[in-house]
């Protein structure tokens, strides 16, 4: 993921102006998207035919640690169930959420290969894929 929402933004920066940060939730939800994805929201969410944002928990052994370039990666395979009984088109972007439905984002970015979604076939971000860069 490329880019912090809006919405993450305002809530570190206010962090800094020594307001509430919102609560840690236990997971957080990944989507995915057939439109570009902004910081203010946008992108066009998959939905029906068996799409659901998939959670994945912020235990320690779900990430892995740290590097020296301020980066995490995944380190459990996300996988989607299988589209059906119609595809999804082609999914061009990402993004993770603090809810299983509607929410507020908190990263998006594009991925580095566009993957069209046919019936049947499922959409996995392998261990290591999904990257998240705080820089």
């Amino acid at each position: 993921m490329t880019a912090f929402s809006d919405y993450f933004e305002a809530a570190i920066l206010n962090w800094f102006r020594g307001t509430a940060f919102p609560a840690a939730t236990g997971s957080v939800y990944a989507s995915l998207h057939t439109a570009a994805t902004t910081d203010a929201g946008g992108g066009t969410e998959v939905s029906g035919n068996a799409y659901a944002r998939q959670a994945i928990s912020k235990a320690t052994g779900s990430w892995s640690a740290p590097g020296a370039g301020g980066n995490i990666t995944n380190s459990n395979e996300v996988a989607f169930p299988a589209a059906t009984p119609s595809g999804w088109g082609t999914i061009t972007h990402g993004a993770l959420w603090d809810a299983s439905t509607t929410g507020n984002m908190i990263l998006h970015g594009a991925l580095t290969a566009s993957k069209t979604i046919n019936t049947d076939d499922v959409f996995r971000y392998p261990i290591g894929s999904l990257s998240i860069t705080v820089a």
